[in-house]
């Protein structure tokens, strides 16, 4: 009988979404609209997320547009963005706002570039995390009985390619970003 890893594939899954997702709110030279995933807009007695309240459009290269739905949205929706501290500047018209990505400092970058290392550093120990379970849940069958010590070698050698496998995939989420970041 050999072991389940459903519960350690589903883990690692996760934790490969879940560093996606925090690269993208890493500023880099792009303009990219999920960086504003965590800007949160104090509207209709709630706070909501600005792609809840407005339409974001990358306008050029080194830009976003964000287009409120309800005009008097704009004054909060900047706000939001200025006291995120995103390192971005924001300038309202006529359509809506503008939001611009300066040019990437030395300094800003290195901090970045830290910044995705300790990313990175999280995700490897949700993965440890998530072996060691597997670790101590084949331990408990093999005591109870219902799988043999040889299946147990085995599932933790599997476990360990599974392992290798992720960490792979993460370190080169890692290695994109920060080559995005360097640019």
């Amino acid at each position: 009988m050999s072991y389940n890893f459903s519960q350690f594939k589903q883990g690692a899954d996760g934790t490969i979404e879940w560093l996606k997702k925090e690269y993208l709110g890493i500023r880099s030279n792009q303009a990219n609209p999920g960086i504003l995933d965590s800007v949160r807009v104090d509207m209709y007695g709630s706070k909501m997320p600005i792609n809840q309240v407005a339409s974001v459009l990358g306008e050029s290269a080194r830009s976003l547009r964000i287009t409120p739905w309800d005009k008097s949205a704009v004054k909060m929706i900047d706000s939001a963005i200025r006291e995120a501290n995103l390192g971005v500047s924001v300038s309202v018209d006529d359509q809506g706002l503008r939001v611009a990505f300066p040019e990437l400092t030395d300094d800003r970058r290195q901090a970045l570039a830290k910044l995705a290392k300790q990313k990175l550093e999280e995700a490897r120990v949700r993965v440890r995390n998530e072996r060691e379970k597997v670790h101590s849940d084949a331990d408990r069958q093999e005591k109870e009985g219902s799988i043999g010590k040889d299946d147990v070698f085995r599932a933790k050698q599997d476990l360990q390619k599974m392992v290798d496998e992720t960490n792979q995939k993460l370190e080169e989420l890692y290695e994109k970003k920060t080559k995005e970041i360097s640019e």
